[in-house]
Parts: structure tokens; sequence; C-alpha cells
């Protein structure tokens, strides 16, 4: 459908923003003539990755609501109108023949101005337990597309609900051990364990891997780390590291950044993961089929993320440690038992796998292109949503 333009709506977080960049990339692979908007904030990680990516930002201004009242809640239901009407001022300029919400509250306002002005909306939920803004969108959206099936019983309209997985970007898939480890500048014969807390980084991961990584070092010789800590504690865990004697400059099998632009060269290097649990890690992790240390964010949004790791280690795929419970010494016994157990490894490895969902690209831009056809009166050929 030459000619096409959608707008993907998101932010805040890797996990709002990623799945629409890998839906454009699919779409604009399909088609060239596609045109590609994206509608975020000054703020999130979206002002940083969506120019990055190559594609055009408009931002409006908007912030979550608490979940209590607060002096804030006046001003944060201000800035939602205004940019609701700032949506509605864009989406006339460009005109779009779909529009996509990513999640989060960026997607909110900028997906009710598209119902108003009657431009074809999808919503695309990754968690278990769908968020409040998906909730509300579900009742006005013109189909949704979420990863598991239990969440439609919390959505409106159910008949309008796809179950299509989370898009992982196509360098996930494709990368290989020995071209991931050459970008990170390690030895792909070694093994490897990749640590991150999410795009934000995670203090309590942190904490606890400052404390783990000189013993882990130590006692194994071969073992290449990769620790990704977030921007605000990227020097305060150099400076710690040193402190207790690790110093990364000598240490070339360590690498201790404070965001990886390359998590896929990062993932087809790893033989472990330790990880938050939010929908696109788990995505990526299940897509590679990587075992996993997981520890949910106990502060995430009714506890999806523990529901998230839940599944995982229910398959078999991962083991979870809650924050609560986690120290040094209990990361690092964790990860040493799992490193001395290939065949476990291996086992969770499979786990993993069979959890994915490499198609889910193809399915969510599938729902785009019959969404946009059908605003333009067109019934083109072409594969079902799986």
């Amino acid at each position: 459908m030459n000619g096409m333009k959608v707008v993907f709506a998101g932010g805040g977080t890797g996990g709002h923003v990623y799945p629409g960049v890998t839906v454009a990339r699919t779409l604009l692979e399909r088609d060239p003539a596609t045109k590609v908007v994206f509608i975020g904030t000054r703020k999130g990680l979206e002002a940083d990755v969506i120019p990055r990516e190559g594609f055009h930002l408009s931002t409006i201004e908007v912030a979550g609501f608490r979940r209590r009242l607060s002096p804030d809640t006046l001003l944060t239901a201000f800035r939602a109108c205004k940019g609701f009407i700032q949506s509605l001022a864009i989406l006339r300029r460009e005109k779009p023949d779909v529009v996509v919400g990513t999640g989060g509250y960026v997607s909110g306002p900028v997906v009710l101005a598209a119902w108003m002005l009657g431009i074809p909306t999808l919503i695309h939920e990754q968690n278990a337990l769908p968020g409040v803004t998906t909730r509300v969108l579900s009742r006005v959206a013109s189909a949704m597309a979420v990863t598991y099936p239990e969440s439609a019983r919390y959505l409106a309209r159910k008949s309008r609900v796809v179950v299509t997985g989370n898009p992982v970007r196509k360098s996930i898939l494709t990368a290989d051990r020995r071209e991931g480890a050459r970008a990170m500048g390690l030895d792909p014969g070694r093994p490897t364990l990749l640590v991150f807390g999410g795009s934000q980084g995670a203090r309590a991961i942190n904490e606890a891997m400052v404390a783990a990584l000189p013993d882990l070092l130590a006692r194994r010789g071969d073992l290449q780390v990769i620790h990704q800590t977030g921007r605000r504690d990227h020097a305060w865990v150099v400076a710690e590291l040193e402190a207790r004697g690790v110093d990364r400059k000598r240490l070339p099998r360590l690498v201790v950044e404070p965001y990886l632009y390359e998590m896929d060269m990062a993932m087809a290097c790893a033989d472990l993961v330790v990880s938050r649990a939010g929908a696109i890690s788990i995505a990526e992790i299940t897509a590679r089929g990587l075992p996993a240390v997981l520890i949910p964010f106990p502060g995430a949004a009714e506890g999806h993320q523990e529901r998230n790791a839940r599944a995982l280690e229910a398959a078999g795929a991962a083991v979870v440690i809650l924050q609560s419970e986690l120290r040094g010494d209990v990361l690092r016994d964790t990860v040493e038992e799992l490193l001395d157990d290939r065949a476990r490894l291996e086992r969770m490895s499979r786990s993993s796998r069979s959890l994915g969902r490499p198609d889910a690209a193809d399915a969510l831009a599938d729902l785009v292109v019959r969404l946009a056809s059908r605003r333009r009166g067109l019934r083109p050929e072409m594969r079902s949503a799986r």
C-alpha cells in the first residue's frame, strides 16, 4: 500500500519505545514508501532513541498520574489536557492512515485524539496484566494487540483483541555470537554474563552486582561480564568496583556501560542474563532463547513484572529472585550454580526459546496495514495476524 503514513505514540522507557521502532522498520522493509512519525516527550527515552534510529519525533507535554492524590495531580491533569490538544494539532498536520499506541501515558492523549478525528487506532500491550492506559483505550481502539492471551479478559471489546506477542528487533534474532563478542570487545569462546536493569538501570541490581563481581571474577578466571548500569548509577558503580579492587581498565573481559545501544550484540554473546522482568526484556530474552536470572521490579504497576518472571520460571526458563531477597552473595551463588551446570543452562535455553514469538513484528505490521487499508477502502491480500 504505497504512501501509507503511520504515527506511533509511546515513550518513557525502552519497553514503550522499541516495539514501535521494530514495527516501523518492518513496515519500511515491506514498503519503503511508508512514512513514519513518532510522538513522545522531550524527557523520555524516546527523545534520545527515536532520532538516533533515524525517525522524526514530534513532542507533546504529558505526565503520568500518580496512584494517589497529591498536589501534583492538578498539574498533571493540566498537562494531559495540553498533551491532548497538542496531539490533535500534530495528527491534523500529519494526516496519518493509522495511529499505533505502544504504551505508557504518552499513548493516551494521542490515541484519544486519533479516535476523535476518526483515524483507525491500534494499541499494543506488552504485559500479561494490561496497564490502566491500555484498559481505558481499549474502549475506543480499532484493534488491540496483546502478548499474552490472558490479557484479553481485562479489556473491553474482546472481539477486537489479537494475540501477537512482543516485537523484537530483527538484529536480536540474527546477530551471531562471534559478531556480538567482536562488537563488545570480548572473546566468543569464553562464558559471558549479561547484567542490566532495564533501559534506566536498577540500583538494587547494581548494588548486588558490585558486591558479587569481585568474587565472580576471582573464582572464574574465564568469565566475561557485560554490565549496563543505567546513566544515573554508572559513575557510582565504577567507583565502587575500583574501591573493591576491580580495575576495569585492566580487565578487558569486563564491560561496564551506562547504556547499551547494541543490546542485540550483547545478547548474541551472552550465556546467562541477569535482568529485570520488563516485557520487552522478556521478549528479547525468549526470542534468543537465553537462560535468565530475573529480579522483578517491585514497584511495577499491579506486580506485572513478577507475573512476567513467574511465567518464565514455571516454564523452566528462569530463576526468580525477589528484590527483597536480593544480596550480593545470593546473586553470586545463583550465577555460579547456573554457569557450572551446562546441562541445566541448555534446558533453560530450550524452554526460553519455546516461549519466544519471533513473528510478533510481522503480526503487528499486518494489523497496521489492515487498519490503514480499511481507512482507504482497500482490501489487500495479506497474511492474518498470528
